[in-house]
């Protein structure tokens, strides 16, 4: 079988205001449109079939549309290449020698500079996983493209760490507090409640391939072509398990844990509310369920509150219109700032599930709050010139781990009865 692998170009400079302007020419026609369908159904009990269609396919414009949005404004947030290449010879005039040890490791597999650097103590590393950890400029580069191109990292915290797992204890109840006069005695606290949550660290994998044409190209910013090539892969992986990681080997998604109604919620499991019907929105008050999850969360986990869901899902909330008759979706009106839904931004995750029985296809909270990655500082690439000839593989390796920090900040809607 013969296997096809290709470079990584760079993207052309677009233009935003033209496509936000197709954006709202498209949603004003969805609008109308669809207002007619209900208009057709509130009527007639049904909708004509071709009119149903235009909505479903304008609905899938939107869509189509928005990703072209979102591409555009982190095409456009990326540095431009002249400040990069200032910035990165800024740091290479500081350590000249580890910059060159690791250009000729990437180029040529020589990688006797960096085994010199690590006699001297410097951190290049060779691990028993065999590869050189890259240096602080590459990871950084690594490190910023994957927080472009990961919606989870841009709603999530992110901490870095030195160890293979991070320990963090947590006060379930909070500490006793109270009041006391100038001279009464203090009562004594009790002790707080803790918890140890533990976040171990997977590793998680890309492994691009260049020519040696693009290698031995003098001017080519390898390290550059490297972030970019594993910022997608990395991203998709990433996002994949801070949904629905089970947390063995992998980060721990926050569909991973337990749920449980939030009537009765407790430390360690995952609140939630029932939409009322099975596999569906409730058919006389869809909108309902949605007000009950955002107030859930107590009321200092709304302020910096989103959405979650995938688009399939954000597709037929677009229907949704409140009491008032407004849609209670809302387009973006500003670059780089998400849409809304009944006020609170919402954020578009492929990885969650689609409306079905019992499904919990909709999460809204303080995802910062709520939900902590961990990175393990270094990345690790192993130069691979056999495995795919006539093209270099470049194994890469990253440490990441993730799980709920606070399981009173995020809350789910499930679709189902009860």
């Amino acid at each position: 079988m013969k296997t096809h692998i290709k470079e990584t170009k760079m993207a052309q400079p677009t233009d935003l205001q033209s496509a936000h302007a197709d954006f709202a020419s498209t949603f004003s026609a969805f609008k109308d449109a669809n207002d007619v369908r209900l208009a057709e159904i509130e009527a007639k009990n049904s909708a004509d079939i071709l009119l149903e269609e235009k909505v479903d396919r304008l609905n899938t414009a939107l869509d189509q549309q928005s990703r072209r949005i979102e591409r555009m404004s982190i095409h456009n947030a990326q540095p431009q290449l002249g400040s990069q290449l200032g910035s990165q010879l800024n740091k290479a005039t500081q350590n000249a020698e580890s910059k060159s040890a690791w250009s000729s490791y990437i180029r040529s597999g020589d990688g006797t500079g960096l085994l010199a650097m690590e006699s001297k103590g410097a951190n290049a590393g060779v691990g028993g996983e065999g590869g050189y950890v890259a240096p602080a400029q590459t990871e950084s580069l690594i490190d910023s493209a994957l927080r472009e191109a990961s919606i989870f990292r841009s709603i999530a915290s992110v901490r870095q760490v030195g160890a293979s797992s991070f320990k963090k204890p947590i006060s379930i109840n909070g500490a006793s507090s109270g009041w006391a006069g100038e001279t009464d005695a203090r009562p004594e606290t009790t002790a707080p409640q803790l918890e140890l949550l533990d976040f171990p660290v997977g590793e998680l994998y890309a492994m691009p391939a260049a020519t040696q044409l693009l290698l031995d190209d003098g001017v080519a910013d390898v390290d550059q072509w490297l972030a970019d090539e594993v910022r997608d892969i990395f991203a998709a992986q990433e996002t994949n398990a801070f949904t629905v990681g089970n947390g063995t080997n992998k980060p721990k998604g926050i569909l991973g844990y337990t749920n449980v109604a939030d009537s009765a919620h407790s430390w360690g499991n995952m609140g939630y509310v029932a939409t009322g019907s099975d596999g569906a929105f409730d058919t006389n008050s869809p909108i309902d369920s949605l007000i009950d999850l955002i107030y859930a969360p107590k009321p200092r986990y709304r302020a910096n509150a989103n959405f979650t869901m995938n688009r399939r899902t954000l597709g037929q909330l677009r229907k949704f219109k409140d009491a008032d008759g407004n849609y209670i979706w809302q387009p973006s009106l500003q670059s780089g700032q998400a849409s809304t839904l009944l006020g609170y931004p919402v954020v578009e995750v492929e990885d969650m599930p689609d409306v079905a029985s019992d499904s919990y296809s909709i999460a809204f909270g303080d995802f910062r709050r709520g939900y902590l990655i961990v990175d393990r500082q270094g990345v690790r690439v192993l130069r691979d010139p056999y495995s795919a000839k006539p093209y270099v593989l470049f194994y890469t390796t990253k440490r990441v781990g993730g799980g709920i920090q606070d399981f009173n900040a995020i809350k789910l809607l499930k679709f189902a009865a009860s």
